[in-house]
């Protein structure tokens, strides 16, 4: 028998947002003035008290293995964040600590489905959900949503794509790509039909201190009794702390989802690295100034950055509620021709943007949405000011 490879590893799509960020970076270490706009992690250091955790947590020798599911510290500071921020109540052992949000992500998957299930996610979508969904052997089913309706699903669109295979619905609010939220009236319709039709709902709430002006977080498990039962909320410390490398996501749901998440995991990591573990401890319980701070720069680079596209020729975007990104829709720019070629997609414009005019942009094909492309906020705003001031040369030139 010949030596053959997974066909489910082979059929993992690359992520394009590292590809076109190493593409960058290279450009960058040949010494060109390269403009990324790829970034999807804040651009401020880890906050000292934050780091200094972790330093004593070394120094006291907290390095071994702990529990797979998270310290029983870390799982009663979670706790304590959801009833207070999120208005849901898990006992610790509902909660999961995982390497990151991505494997609470994969946990969560790998726990509810089983072969040929199908999860609606709403387009656009992170480009990491279609894979995920994939490798636990589920069947991703796209919901396109539209512009005039902020591109979020709405409880009529979830309800029609439901059938008998359908297990879960993910609903990610601040949107990453979108930057847009869902908010109470919209999430207690959509909760009606979850409890009607009796599927699970995975809440990636990743970004949820990232909010701005007058809007609130609302997450939907605390909605009621009902929805509380079908939902796992998953959440993290990477956007909202500047803690993308620490990796500690975690997770809230049942006691029995819990328990299958955490054997899952223990097979696969161990358990959370120990000393991110501590640190993040620190976060949840200490100052909170940084989020503040951090939030208040985002909010006025936001602003900044909306303004100028709103001016720009042939581009357009909605303006953000949350996260740190801009959802440009550039379906006019694609009818336009470059270099007597017809630009065609967001992937070619990236492109052309990148090769001649030292600007990375993320297209969105992979999220769905192939004519259109996103901007990160988590940049200067110099920086933020010399990019655009590149895109704009070049969408005047056509």
């Amino acid at each position: 028998m010949p030596l053959t490879l997974s066909e489910k590893a082979k059929s993992v799509k690359p992520s394009s947002t590292l590809a076109i960020t190493a593409k960058a970076k290279a450009m960058k270490a040949e010494g060109i003035d390269v403009v990324g706009f790829g970034a999807g992690e804040p651009d401020f250091n880890t906050p000292e008290n934050i780091c200094n955790a972790a330093i004593e947590a070394i120094k006291n020798g907290f390095t071994k293995y702990t529990p797979a599911s998270g310290t029983d510290e870390l799982k009663a500071a979670i706790s304590r964040k959801f009833h207070d921020f999120n208005h849901i109540t898990y006992a610790p052992n509902q909660i999961v600590v995982s390497n990151g949000g991505k494997q609470g992500l994969q946990n969560v998957f790998t726990a509810i489905l089983n072969y040929g299930d199908e999860v609606l996610v709403p387009a656009p979508y992170w480009l990491s959900y279609p894979e995920m969904i994939k490798l636990a052997d589920g069947v991703p089913k796209y919901l396109v949503t539209t512009k005039e309706n902020g591109y979020k699903a709405t409880a009529e669109q979830i309800e029609k794509a439901i059938t008998d295979r359908t297990k879960a619905l993910v609903l990610n609010s601040p949107s990453n790509p979108t930057g847009n939220i869902y908010t109470r009236e919209e999430l207690i319709k959509i909760a009606e039909v979850v409890v009607k039709h009796d599927i699970y709902v995975v809440a990636d709430e990743m970004y949820e201190n990232l909010i701005y002006g007058d809007e609130e977080h609302v997450s939907i498990a605390s909605l009621g009794e009902e929805i509380y039962k079908r939902t796992i909320t998953c959440s993290g410390l990477s956007k909202s702390y500047s803690m993308t490398g620490w990796r500690i996501g975690y997770t809230g749901s049942s006691i029995e989802i819990a328990k299958l998440m955490s054997a899952v995991q223990s097979h696969e990591t161990s358990n959370p690295n120990s000393i991110a573990q501590k640190a993040a401890v620190e976060a949840l319980t200490g100052p909170q100034d940084a989020i503040e701070l951090m939030k208040n720069e985002f909010d006025k680079r936001r602003v900044y950055m909306y303004e100028r596209i709103c001016k720009m020729p042939y581009i357009s975007c909605l303006e953000p509620k949350g996260a740190f990104y801009m959802f440009v829709d550039a379906h006019e720019v694609t009818e336009k021709t470059y270099n007597g070629e017809k630009i065609g997609t967001a992937a070619e414009l990236a492109r052309i943007l990148l090769d001649d005019f030292s600007v990375a942009i993320i297209p969105c094909t992979d999220f769905g949405f192939p004519n259109h492309f996103r901007l990160s906020y988590a940049i200067s705003i110099e920086n933020i000011e010399k990019g655009l001031d590149r895109i704009q040369k070049f969408l005047e030139s056509l």
